[in-house]
């Protein structure tokens, strides 16, 4: 049998997804489970959506440009404008959701053996996009006693060396729902221009910030315009992760045009989910507000009902919609694996993301895990409590 490729075998697998054989077999054993471990609203998505989904009338579906379709792109000008992004459409790419928005960046960017710094805990996907682009991810870790607020920028100095060649960002970030402050990204500015670094800046959870502190994007950094990567999503704004539309936005031209030779090898974005994502940008306000007034009402249930039960934190998330919670726990991959395969109470269980495959190295967030707060009120309290019988009955509890 032929050998695999060193990538594959380096490839995580997610922390996110790769539990579902154990969840499907509970499933199937008649349990009941709160699926707290992925970032998927189980809020509608927007009546226009629906709509354009129903009036599609096209009788070819055909390819579309590989930077997406214009009156998208156009529409996306005006959606940013709300936010003092100022943009052109050639400045944005549509890609195959913000995943392919962040491989298309690192493969455009970096050559193997270089380096990026990555703020930790981090999405988990960044690290398997690296691989892919044999890139090396140098983390920097925040700590859930500083509430996950980025370290000191000399941290970050003493990371860098002649292969740095970018720094990445989550902000909101995902898993904490850290939102960092203006001081924070100035620092952050005045590295990446001292060293002449790409910025990278995962931005798709702007819609949710709970604090009055302002949203402060890559794009507004003075000075930095062309070494910043904003990637993007309308997978959680529109509750529409299964139409896979994201965008790449730069201001560096060449950049742009190397992107899009990646772009090309892979034809076009969806058809479908650009009809759909366009529609969506004129959605009313009415939708956006609802859909903001419900994700902090959930935050505010699950931060007080975790901090209620025994040996359990979580600081209060300022933005997205999770948290990185500390468990009186040994090992979070091996509780989340025991709540699925051993764990019932009243025919219930739940699911949870194990924090340490948000980390890059081992022995990090062994007693962490992150929680979504999809789920509505009553399902996330029920969730809550489940995880406090759990908690009480799992032979791996370890007071901290």
């Amino acid at each position: 049998m032929p050998n695999l490729s060193e990538r594959a075998i380096l490839m995580p697998s997610s922390p996110i997804r790769r539990l579902a054989p154990l969840a499907n077999a509970a499933k199937e054993r008649g349990i009941n489970i709160y699926h707290l471990n992925i970032g998927q609203p189980d809020l509608d998505s927007p009546e226009v959506a629906l709509e354009a989904i129903n009036k599609f009338d096209k009788k070819i579906l055909e390819y579309s440009p590989s930077d997406g379709f214009l009156s998208l792109r156009e529409k996306l000008v005006g959606y940013y404008d709300q936010y003092q992004i100022k943009l052109k459409p050639e400045d944005i790419i549509v890609t195959s959701g913000g995943s392919e928005a962040v491989l298309f960046a690192f493969m455009s960017c970096l050559n193997p053996g270089d380096e990026i710094i990555v703020p930790e805990p981090a999405y988990a996907n960044y690290m398997a996009f690296a691989i892919s682009a044999g890139a090396v991810i140098r983390p920097i870790r925040s700590t859930i006693e500083e509430s996950f607020a980025l370290p000191p920028i000399e941290n970050f100095e003493k990371l860098i060396n002649e292969r740095t060649r970018g720094i990445l960002i989550c902000n909101p970030n995902n898993p904490t729902g850290y939102l960092y402050t203006r001081k924070e990204m100035n620092d952050i500015r005045d590295l990446v221009k001292k060293h002449n670094l790409f910025l990278f800046s995962d931005e798709v959870y702007r819609e949710f910030i709970y604090t009055g502190s302002p949203y402060i994007s890559a794009c507004h950094l003075e000075g930095i315009e062309e070494n910043v990567v904003l990637i993007d999503s309308v997978s959680k704004r529109y509750s529409e992760c299964g139409i896979r539309i994201g965008a790449l936005i730069t201001k560096n031209k060449a950049l742009r045009e190397a992107v899009m030779k990646f772009c090309q090898a892979r034809l076009s974005p969806p058809l479908l989910g650009q009809v759909i994502a366009e529609a969506s940008i004129e959605a009313p306000r009415s939708y956006a507000i609802n859909t903001y007034e419900k994700y902090i009402e959930r935050r505010n249930c699950l931060i007080d009902e975790l901090n209620k039960l025994p040996g359990v934190y979580s600081p209060i998330p300022m933005g997205a919609f999770y948290t990185v919670a500390r468990l009186p726990i040994d090992d979070s991959d091996r509780f989340c694996e025991w709540c699925l395969r051993e764990f019932q109470y009243e025919g219930e269980t739940i699911m949870l993301a194990p924090a340490s495959g948000f980390y890059s190295e081992a022995g990090y967030g062994e007693n962490e895990v992150r929680i979504a707060y999809v789920l509505d009120k009553s399902q996330l309290k029920r969730a809550i409590f489940l995880l406090g019988k759990a908690l009480e009955q799992y032979p791996g509890r370890k007071e901290l």
